[in-house]
């Protein structure tokens, strides 16, 4: 995640490179085109409305299609977080807690599972060029669901692959994160999306369509 407060103060002035005829958008369909898995490390910088870092990590992240993904954070606060295509599990190793959620219930507002289907992306974002930015060419897809968790989403292509994704939600809270070592259609192991709960850890939400304690 990085300040992306630059790229907001200059939307106004990328207009001139905008035209260029939907750079952005080519990037996003040659990235897309035959996407069935990826693999990549990452930083993560989370950033308040007053533009002040509140928290930064990094971590690793696989996916699979269709909507398989797996987000390992390290450091100081490590959290895992797997969707199996039936629910996604977000593990804090520090409060020994297993959240649980519906996977359906995210899946339209998950841009990186969306990647593998640019139509799927055009239907529920409003999709805008905005320009070149730190040899980016970049795109903001805004969502048509009025209850999506993110205002906004930013995505920065450099020679055709994924460098950059932001998240805005209402509340002016901005997620960055910067991909790395960024590996198209490789293997996986399908244990990688798979999550077992480890013993003792309190698990709150659907576990087998009942609530969890």
């Amino acid at each position: 995640m990085r300040i992306l407060i630059l790229v907001l103060l200059l939307l106004g002035g990328t207009a001139a490179h905008a035209d260029e005829a939907g750079v952005a958008r080519r990037s996003l369909e040659a990235f897309s085109t035959g996407l069935k898995s990826l693999q990549a490390t990452f930083s993560q910088r989370v950033i308040s409305p007053e533009g002040r870092v509140e928290s930064e990590g990094s971590g690793e992240v696989w996916m699979q299609h269709p909507g398989l993904f797996r987000w390992t954070y390290g450091g100081e606060y490590p959290e895992l977080i797997v969707a199996d295509g039936e629910r996604v599990w977000m593990y804090d190793e520090m409060l020994d807690q297993v959240t649980v959620k519906a996977q359906s219930a995210q899946a339209e507002d998950s841009p990186l599972v969306l990647l593998t289907d640019p139509e799927a992306i055009k239907r529920q974002f409003t999709v805008t060029e905005l320009g070149d930015f730190e040899d980016m060419n970049i795109l903001s897809l805004v969502s048509n669901n009025p209850e999506s968790e993110f205002e906004r989403v930013l995505l920065g292509f450099a020679d055709q692959r994924l460098v950059l994704m932001a998240l805005e939600d209402a509340f002016g809270l901005r997620t960055e994160i910067r991909f790395a070592d960024l590996v198209r259609n490789v293997e996986l192991d399908p244990a990688l999306f798979r999550f077992e709960p480890p013993a003792g850890a309190d698990v709150v939400g659907e576990v087998s369509g009942e609530a969890g304690s």
